[in-house]
């Protein structure tokens, strides 16, 4: 096969010859040269790929070298993710320097960039880390879910992006930049995974070209996997008689659900699919149209926690003898179906050669019913920690710990449909370029939810709450610019602004049910009596097994519903300042100051001290105020990020380093979970083991802090010799919480006195908000999941064989510093919410035929099997649940081109 210039140097020689215009002479001279071209050519590819390649990425709205974009970016390639066995998001969580991405069990993911997160993955929330496809912002966390697949790029933006991309980016971005169709021809590529857990998966690419105008490009992939889980079957019954729990040999826990599943629909498996069809069309010279549509299936069973055995082992908080690693007892199998479809446009209209008009448009349509088994069987009382009597003993309903947990929560149906609109002017004029644009985002989310507790104290009966959702509306308007200025040889300014516009509004919002006992849930399936008179009773396994018991039917028996019509807006300025010197071709250096922006929200109706202001359900509050209603708003959270950035190639181009220093202002943080909202007077007095019993905390989202986060981001690639590639990264991260507020520390309260542990801060009962916390400082704690260093490096070596073969063995070693999952940065023995640090090993073996006609591939990911965690809390008491690292993968892959 001849090079490109040979063939055209023939092609002249021969045209030369037949019209005589060549002598002999001249003719071998000719052909000396050519061989001399090729020769020079070939030595010219060989030290290319001897050099660390140039990167292109989109981090500016402009193709630009990875090297030469003041930014701190990382980027990976369709080749990179498959070799990190990269197939959604979530699977970047130990690849990228200073982030953490987590799993959440309504099939979304959270991610955090510099220890900046959002802890809302519900329908009311916004990611702290925007995500977006083909530079669209998609909005719901959920879709970050969706399978990564035949992409040309990902790139990962860290710190605020409050120009550019700058919807809720104050953590920073992802970009998922998925393969064009092109003109080359007709080609594709198939690859097959096969793997442990009993793991499939096949990749399928088709390159079409239609005509010189048009071409299409076609993919599919299909994942599936075994759970990780050892799931069983829980037929759990109550065993105490001392306090009248006494077993009859029928379960106690829920069976409507129960039934047995094969490992394919045990928590933690795979399930899904995509198919993606893209058209570009080239209208004339200038002008472009490109469209895709895509859809996602996940069908999988969901993520899950795990009871963490080796935390507890040597307490009475011990696991059973003989408890695994990953065991369950389920009696609500997992069971998700959710569908995304998506459509994306692009006209790209080059006005003249220094000035590009770009509009993008994408409307998503996401669609998801969900079955979740909140208590996994983990969260049993064990027998000592029981105080409640069985409620035949006569008085012997009181506030407690029960011997039964039995949760649940079930996305009945949701919907969400959002559209995206963005404007985008590319021009350069002299020494200037500009981006300038208009972003517009509508959502309109439904969801009919529902979480059950179906022993509920004090007496028994079941609780639940039912969210009927139908019409909730986010709104996001943007003008933005931003303008580079060549203003010296090697000097470049940047200065770029961004006005955002935000609402949301709840229409027709219900929030049925409650926290306490209600005999409605049943739907007069059963009637268990009246609590604390002769024949109460509570229900067993399968009293419920028949009728539409739950809160998703039995709603209209709630009584009056509380509606959350509520709306609000926010709009800020958020801006970004820079400077660059190309300090020679293969160095630059920069610096930049830039804000970021996440908007405020607010929560579901509640009354301020909970329960009713009147009625059966009456709660008093008490500091003697009303019990007025709220939606407990919070506002919108803040960043400011200063950065100085480096970045080269060294050593004859065999050597690129990029380093970036940074210095953040948190500011507002929006947090998401159970807090604190008021104190009430309860209808008994507190027992011992429920000193909260007066204390109404709900989910809620709150503000916290003016967080101060300095870091160092250092990364590498260096091929040393022909063949050879080493790389990496190090990073520093220390994030200090200053003017949290009033944190609470009532964590284990009874189990830290047990186990010698720092006690809890006394119950606060003077005037004011605090009243009723357990006031403890958390001034310069640190964020949760932000470890002060991680470190990765990776090594690969290509090795030629005879006939054009190559064999490329490759490693990875990760390893990450001990991390926290709460502000409160304990470190207690036994109960600790912390991971200490710990490793991932990661290795391949891959042969490569020649022209790349075909490949294979083992791998091992996780290879030492390590036990880490990304979370980690209690359950009842000390009894402690976790959500580790997937355990020890391995496979082989096979692939060919066509």
């Amino acid at each position: 096969m001849f090079h490109p210039k040979t063939k055209r140097t023939l092609m002249s020689m021969a045209i030369a010859g037949a019209f005589g215009l060549m002598h002999a002479g001249a003719y071998a001279q000719q052909a000396d040269a050519t061989k001399s071209n090729e020769n020079t050519d070939t030595k010219k590819s060989k030290k290319d790929s001897e050099q660390v390649q140039e990167v292109q990425v989109t981090a500016t709205r402009y193709s630009t070298s990875l090297l030469k974009t003041p930014l701190a970016v990382t980027a990976y390639n369709q080749d990179n993710l498959s070799r990190l066995g990269v197939t959604s998001a979530k699977d970047l969580a130990n690849e990228v320097p200073n982030v953490t991405i987590v799993q959440t069990n309504d099939s979304a993911i959270q991610v955090t960039i510099r220890g900046i997160t959002s802890s809302n993955t519900t329908e009311i929330g916004d990611p702290a880390v925007g995500f977006h496809v083909d530079g669209m912002y998609s909005p719901r966390p959920q879709g970050a879910q969706a399978l990564m697949f035949d992409v040309e790029q990902v790139e990962i933006l860290r710190g605020p992006q409050g120009t550019l991309f700058g919807r809720n980016s104050t953590g920073g971005t992802i970009n998922v930049i998925s393969a064009k169709p092109d003109f080359a021809g007709n080609y594709g590529r198939s690859e097959i995974e096969l793997g442990n857990y009993n793991k499939r998966q096949v990749n399928m690419i088709q390159n079409f070209k239609i005509s010189d105008d048009l071409a299409l490009r076609a993919s599919f992939m299909k994942v599936t996997r075994d759970g990780y889980a050892n799931q069983m079957q829980d037929f759990s019954e109550a065993n105490l008689p001392s306090k009248g729990w006494k077993p009859d040999g029928i379960p106690d826990v829920m069976q409507r659900w129960n039934r047995k599943v094969d490992p394919s629909d045990y928590y933690t498996n795979q399930n899904e699919w995509s198919a993606r069809l893209s058209a570009l069309y080239k209208v004339n010279r200038d002008l472009r149209l490109r469209a895709t549509y895509e859809e996602f299936q996940d069908s999988g069973a969901g993520g899950t926690a795990f009871k963490d055995c080796d935390s507890v082992a040597g307490t009475r908080y011990a696991c059973p003898t003989g408890w695994g690693r990953f065991d369950l007892k389920i009696n609500v199998p997992g069971m998700t179906d959710m569908k995304i479809r998506t459509l994306r446009t692009n006209v790209n209209w080059d006005v003249d050669k220094d000035t590009v008009l770009d509009y993008n448009f994408a409307l998503a349509d996401q669609r998801r019913s969900q079955l979740y088994d909140n208590d996994k069987g983990n969260m049993t009382a064990l027998p000592f920690q029981i105080t409640q009597d069985h409620p035949s003993i006569p008085g012997g309903n009181n506030w407690g710990t029960w011997p039964l947990s039995d949760q649940y929560q079930q996305t009945v149906d949701s919907k969400y449909v959002s559209t995206v609109h963005e404007l985008q002017l590319k021009q350069r004029i002299g020494d200037l370029k500009y981006v300038g644009g208009l972003f517009w985002m509508h959502e309109k989310n439904q969801i009919n939810y529902e979480v059950v507790d179906l022993y509920r104290a004090p007496v028994g009966l079941a609780s639940g709450a039912f969210y009927a959702q139908p019409n909730r509306q986010v709104d996001a308007k943007a003008i933005f610019a931003q303008a580079d200025w060549e203003f010296a040889p090697t000097w470049t300014a940047t200065a770029g602004a961004r006005y955002s516009a935000d609402s949301k509004t709840d229409k027709d919002g219900l929030n049925l049910g409650g926290w306490w006992g209600q005999k409605e849930f049943y739907n007069g399936g059963y009637d268990p009596g009246t609590p604390n008179t002769p024949g109460y009773r509570l229900p067993q396994g399968h009293d419920l097994d028949y009728g539409p018991g739950g809160s998703a039917a039995a709603y209209h028996l709630y009584g009056t519903p509380s509606k959350n019509d509520h709306s609000e807006k926010w709009h800020k300025a958020t801006w970004r300042l820079g400077l660059q010197t190309q300090i020679n071709p293969n160095e630059m250096a920069y610096t930049s100051l830039s804000t970021g922006y996440k908007a405020g929200g607010f929560g579901d109706r509640t009354m301020r001290c909970g329960g009713d202001a009147t009625g059966p359900n009456v709660r008093k509050c008490a500091d003697g105020s009303a019990n007025v209603e709220t939606f407990l708003p919070y506002k919108p959270e803040l960043v400011t990020n200063f950065e100085i950035g480096y970045k080269g190639k060294f050593l004859e181009n065999k050597l690129s380093l990029s380093a970036v220093a940074f210095a953040m202002n948190y500011k507002d943080q929006q947090l998401t979970g159970t807090y604190f909202v008021s104190k009430f007077v309860p209808p008994a007095p507190c027992t011992s083991d429920q000193p909260k019993c007066d204390v109404y905390e709900t989910w809620r989202t709150i503000n916290v802090g003016n967080t101060k986060i300095r870091g160092l981001e250092v990364e590498w690639d260096y091929k040393p010799w022909p063949g050879g590639k080493i790389g990496g990264a190090f990073t520093l991260l220390d994030t200090k919480i200053h003017d949290y507020g009033s944190y609470s520390d009532d964590y284990n309260c009874d189990a830290r006195v047990e186990f010698g542990l720092t006690p809890c801060a006394p119950v606060y009962n003077g005037l004011g908000p605090d009243n009723g916390k357990r006031l403890y400082d958390v001034t310069n704690n640190n964020l949760p999941n932000a470890p002060r260093r991680t470190m990765m490096l990776h090594f690969s070596q290509k090795f030629d064989l005879p006939n054009g073969f190559a064999l490329i063995p490759y490693v990875k070693w990760n390893w990450r510093d001990k991390a926290y999952f709460d502000v409160r940065n304990d470190e207690f023995a036994h109960i600790g919410r912390f991971q200490k640090a710990y490793s991932l090993i990661d290795a391949s073996m891959r042969l490569d035929a020649p022209d790349d006609a075909w490949h294979a591939e083992l791998y091992v990911r996780n290879a030492t099997d390590s036990k880490a965690a990304y979370w980690r809390g209690s359950g009842i008491g000390a009894q402690m649940n976790y959500a580790p690292v997937e355990p020890r993968m391995f496979g082989v892959r096979f692939g060919f081109s066509y």
